[in-house]
């Protein structure tokens, strides 16, 4: 063989194993990604040959399903109670992709998972069309119906769960969007709604339950810092600490002050469980600094601040700054600095402390159903962490029950039941709306639901507003549902 034959073989090999590389990587290596990637335009036009699974509410309410088309597609995706759901089903159409559960419970729904292979064979073999399995939620459509009319037109967010398991009943967020309309098979139509809804000020596509701009949960926070302080061993619900009127951070000229401009109550001095029902600023950012942001940080980050985490739909991690000095770490005590939290972050902390401590993996879906109705794939209930002791979880508990009961938090009060709670009234700059909240669970003894709510833009009502006055009744409204069930 002739010098150059002999280079372009060598040429030819290099090529054909490039090639052959290359390939390997597309379709062995990358190949699940690729399928699962939601800008996959081709394996979405794909998809919709297949009758994809139904999502369905605890009760069996069909919440998405797919309907047979007469156009280049066989299958049609449709929302019956759109609004209602968006937040938990999200979208799913082949030009825009998908969001949601319709987004990560994908591979189930489409058929595509590995439990499901042998099925898919069986019917391609007896001729069958391939389908889907169905996707069952923990979502009770009472409670989600109850949270969605008490937040009514608010930008807002609720979340509504078991502390004893973690399952989400209700997830409501404010304003919603119309998912049918992204899900037409007119990709001109999807494109021109999706590029209306995106440039929406109000930001309709965001969920606000679990991601978006994170709001300061103001003193809400209050329940990470007291719980921290109780979990040092050094503090109980019956320390005294300073009440002066105001308080100048150290190494600065800015003075907080609580709510009410006044002081903690007439003494010298106020107790954490009394400062805590009062819902005093000066109190905890002192007690924050004596703590320092290192021991804040640590509770927060048990309670699930700092990560982010699946439902199996992401959740945005809450924030808890990193080096805060002493000024932030005042602020920080009552949940304004950096401090950022979703709802379901702050809904994970009642829910921790209504369970003794132990704060559960929240989670939307209940099981996967195949097309003969065996679970392919069932959600038990786990332990996230552990983030206080049950005795602090008692102590937490018995001051946030006389916060519903005489303190800051009493418009969520129920009667005949013990509400445990907290309201928070987070600032967003001198002149801005204030950020609305209220968290807690009941019974307090015997817990069945834990809520969050938060309420943006002052409710709609201005300044004079506050988290008991807006955000309290909301709560209460989504745990009579539960209770009253």
């Amino acid at each position: 063989m002739n010098r150059e034959l002999r280079r372009l073989s060598v040429v030819v090999l290099a090529m054909f194993l490039a090639l052959f590389g290359s390939t390997t990587v597309i379709q062995v290596i990358q190949a699940e990604a690729l399928a699962k990637d939601a800008r996959n335009t081709r394996a979405l036009y794909d998809s919709y040959d297949v009758e994809r699974g139904a999502i369905l509410a605890s009760d069996g309410t069909v919440v998405a399903q797919s309907v047979p088309t007469g156009d280049e597609f066989m299958y049609q995706r449709q929302y019956p109670q759109a609004d209602l759901y968006s937040a938990v089903t999200g979208y799913y159409n082949p030009t825009q992709g998908s969001t949601g559960i319709e987004r990560s419970m994908n591979e189930y729904l489409s058929g595509t998972s590995n439990t499901q292979f042998f099925d898919t064979l069986n019917r391609i073999v007896a001729g069958q069309a391939p389908r889907g399995a169905a996707v069952e939620l923990t979502i009770d459509p009472v409670v989600q119906q109850a949270a969605s009319d008490a937040l009514g037109d608010r930008r807002g967010a609720v979340v509504a769960m078991n502390p004893k398991t973690g399952k989400i009943l209700a997830m409501v967020t404010s304003p919603d969007y119309d998912p049918n309309t992204l899900a037409s098979h007119d990709s001109k139509q999807v494109l021109e709604q999706y590029r209306a809804l995106n440039a929406d000020p109000l930001q309709p596509l965001i969920n606000r339950a679990i991601q978006g701009n994170m709001n300061p949960p103001g003193s809400t926070f209050k329940l990470v810092v007291v719980s921290a302080a109780l979990s040092t061993g050094d503090y109980t619900p019956d320390t005294e600490l300073p009440n002066p009127v105001s308080y100048t951070l150290p190494g600065t000229s800015t003075e907080v002050f609580n709510f009410t401009r006044g002081a903690c109550g007439p003494g010298e001095t106020v107790t954490i469980a009394e400062a805590l029902r009062q819902s005093c600023n000066v109190p905890m950012a002192e007690l924050g600094i004596k703590l320092g942001d290192d021991v804040i940080r640590a509770e927060a980050e048990k309670f699930g601040f700092n990560s982010g985490f699946d439902i199996p739909t992401t959740v945005e991690g809450s924030v808890y700054p990193d080096d805060l000095n002493a000024p932030q770490t005042g602020l920080s005590a009552f949940g304004q600095s950096d401090v950022r939290a979703t709802p379901m972050q702050m809904a994970m902390v009642s829910a921790g402390i209504a369970n003794g401590g132990n704060v559960m993996n929240p989670s939307l879906v209940d099981r996967v159903v195949g097309r003969n109705f065996e679970a392919l794939q069932t959600f038990e209930p786990s332990v996230k962490s552990t983030a206080i002791s049950e005795d602090v979880a008692k102590q937490m508990t018995q001051m946030m029950i006389a916060n519903v009961d005489t303190g800051q938090a009493n418009n969520a009060r129920i009667e005949g039941v013990d509400v445990a709670g907290k309201t928070g009234t987070a600032q967003n700059g001198d002149d801005d709306p204030y950020t609305l909240w209220f968290t807690g669970f009941a019974p307090a003894a015997n817990p069945e639901v834990a809520v969050a709510v938060v309420v943006e833009n002052d409710g709609n009502l201005g300044r004079h507003s506050s988290g008991n006055i807006v955000a309290s009744p909301i709560a209460k409204k989504v745990m009579e549902a539960v209770l009253n069930k």
